[in-house]
């Protein structure tokens, strides 16, 4: 046994602090507590003797173990009631020194010397080390400040953060309190600082306004989304209904397709923009990971071809399944396999690793932000150039980049964050600059019970009861003339105008609404004599679900198409289970709201 082992609270701190001097021997009493092999404390005076090596190394140390008496009611003693004292001065769990006027450090208790081991020994202390030894330089006035308003018997002293010298990631508050009243005993004492450890509450602090950031622009990206997808469906109708009008021949046939071409690729950007805001369209399904990396490797070998990148890929056996969508994932997993070969340009290695985290592995982690519970791992690794501490927290962040101007948009990273985080998962980087860097992606287990998943399937917004159109379908019918009657409500009015006349070319009859207490009136001219509609979701007044329960409560059977930028999630969660509709997302090309309109007239 060591004398650790029988010693109670931060004793052995104090037992600790007692250093000879090279070839000398030194003796310090102290009054502590040993714990018995119950468990229970007994207060000792501990008369300890240590000796040192002359090459200053620590020598043999021999200690004698006094019995403290109990304080009976007539031992009022000033020696019982000091040894008292020390024992609560030591026990105590925050961090106490006493300070005098000039700020050197006349005492200490076991835990300041616990706290700031390797900073401020027992020997400095006794030296008349200053109390500034331990705050870094640039906290040092405020420091000394706090420590002249003590001396002036002030109160009320406002307390003072900083790091320590030796450790810039340890943060420290200190609390200085003026001593009013100074004793015989220490007639220089002018305040006593108390000291606590805040980096745990420092990290929180740091990580929760992160996430507000992350939250607040994610807002202002959705929003900002919402308004370009209104101006690039109206390019892209206008321009659809000029090359219907066009042949090929035609001098400014090539500059329509250009216009069409670039639209498109704006309509690109505005999904990722709403993949970091989380409200772009998720059709999640249950999946095995292992198969989508085993898929996706192919395209991952063909993305590193000409490069002198080699790709490992581990897979976990029995992989839990996931529920997230699919085409999303995947763009997750090239995101990050191509910034992995961006940060290779001299060649390395690149490392998909798939595991299960059973909630102990997630738990040492030691991730504050994580939920202790069962998720499927995957990480994606690379040995290049590393990520700087500096710019770790904004990496996330929507068009913020590192590469070269025109070799970047800034939105990958942010679009791997929406997806991630839309689907229930977490992703933590982690790098080191000139050794390479691991992102960790997160994704809860998905545990398959058939009766519950059948009535999950009855109530889900994003299942049975949303009409899936894909504009991208393969089976889209050739004809796409109709003769029904179309009530189109949308408050953009050129939005609006575009479709009523690509719809009316196609031989329908369109009327139009610009909000949906209009599109109310318009109903009950027309005697509930429409077809389909198809409405925007986001309008003043009245939105696209509250035109939907309004109009289904006198007309039941109506068809409806709602047309969103956002995620149909985002707002059929605020409809009854069992409303069924059709969605098309913008930004919509002529052809895509034709054949929407077609697939769900005769669904």
């Amino acid at each position: 046994m060591t004398i650790g082992d029988m010693v109670a609270g931060e004793g052995l701190a104090l037992i600790q602090s007692v250093q000879a001097d090279p070839g000398l021997q030194k003796t310090v009493t102290l009054d502590l507590d040993l714990k018995k092999s119950n468990g229970q404390g007994v207060p000792v005076q501990i008369v300890h003797s240590v000796t040192s090596m002359r090459d200053g190394a620590p020598g043999e140390s021999r200690s004698i173990v006094l019995t403290r008496r109990d304080s009976t009611a007539g031992d009022q003693s000033a020696s019982a009631a000091s040894m008292r004292f020390t024992r609560f001065f030591n026990n105590t769990p925050m961090a106490i020194a006493s300070v005098d006027g000039d700020g050197r450090i006349l005492r200490t208790n076991a835990p300041f010397l616990k706290l700031f081991s390797g900073i401020v020994s027992r020997d400095d202390v006794e030296n008349g080390a200053l109390f500034e030894t331990i705050v870094q330089d640039v906290d040092k006035p405020r420091l000394q400040g706090a420590l002249a308003a003590a001396k002036d018997r002030q109160g009320d002293i406002p307390p003072l953060d900083s790091k320590t010298q030796a450790d810039d990631n340890r943060h420290f508050r200190f609390y200085v309190n003026a001593v009013i009243d100074q004793s015989d005993e220490a007639p220089e004492e002018a305040a006593i600082v108390y000291a606590v450890e805040v980096t745990e509450q420092k990290a929180l602090e740091a990580q929760m306004a992160q996430t507000q950031k992350m939250n607040a622009v994610g807002t202002l990206a959705g929003g900002i989304a919402h308004d370009f997808n209104n101006v690039l469906t109206a390019i892209l109708l206008s321009s659809d209904h000029l090359l219907l009008q066009a042949r090929p021949a035609d001098p400014g046939f090539a500059d329509l397709m250009e216009i069409k071409r670039n639209a498109n690729r704006a309509a690109v950007l505005v999904r990722q923009l709403l993949a970091f805001s989380r409200k772009q369209t998720m059709r999640p399904s249950v999946l095995n990971l292992t198969d989508v990396v085993g898929d996706l490797r192919m395209l991952v070998d063909r993305l590193l071809s000409g490069t002198n990148v080699k790709l490992d890929v581990e897979y976990g056996r029995d992989l839990w399944p996931v529920k997230t969508d699919l085409s999303q994932f995947e763009q997750v997993l090239i995101n990050l396999c191509v910034n992995a070969r961006d940060a290779m340009p001299e060649g390395g290695k690149l490392t998909v690793r798939t595991k299960n985290a059973t909630a102990a592995e997630v738990a040492a982690f030691n991730y504050s932000y994580m939920p202790h519970e069962d998720m499927v791992l995957v990480e994606v690794s690379d040995n290049g150039t590393g990520i700087a501490p500096e710019i770790m927290d904004k990496i996330f962040e929507p068009f913020f980049t590192t590469k070269e101007v025109g070799k970047g948009t800034g939105l990958g990273l942010a679009m791997v964050y929406g997806i991630v985080k839309q689907s229930g998962g977490y992703i933590q980087p982690e790098s080191e600059v000139g050794k390479g860097t691991t992102f960790r992606v997160f994704l809860p287990r998905h545990i398959v019970e058939p009766a519950i998943a059948a009535e999950a399937d009855a109530v889900t917004p994003s299942a049975d009861n949303v009409v899936a159109l894909s504009p991208a379908k393969p089976e889209q019918p050739e004809d796409l003339t109709g003769s029904a009657v179309i009530l189109l409500v949308e408050d953009e009015e050129a939005v609006r105008r575009g479709g009523k006349r690509m719809l009316e070319t196609r031989g329908y009859t369109v009327h139009e609404a610009g909000s949906g207490v209009e599109a109310l009136d318009i109903m009950d001219e027309l005697d509930g004599k429409v077809d389909i509609v198809v409405s925007d979701v986001v309008m003043p007044e009245m939105d696209g679900p509250s035109l939907l329960r309004e109009l289904r409560k006198k007309y039941p059977d109506l068809k409806f198409i709602f047309v969103s930028g956002y995620a149909e999630d985002a707002f059929a969660r605020n409809l009854p289970p069992e409303s069924k509709f059709g969605f098309l997302p913008k930004p919509f090309s002529l052809k895509q709201l034709a054949v929407v309109v077609k697939e769900t007239l005769e669904g």
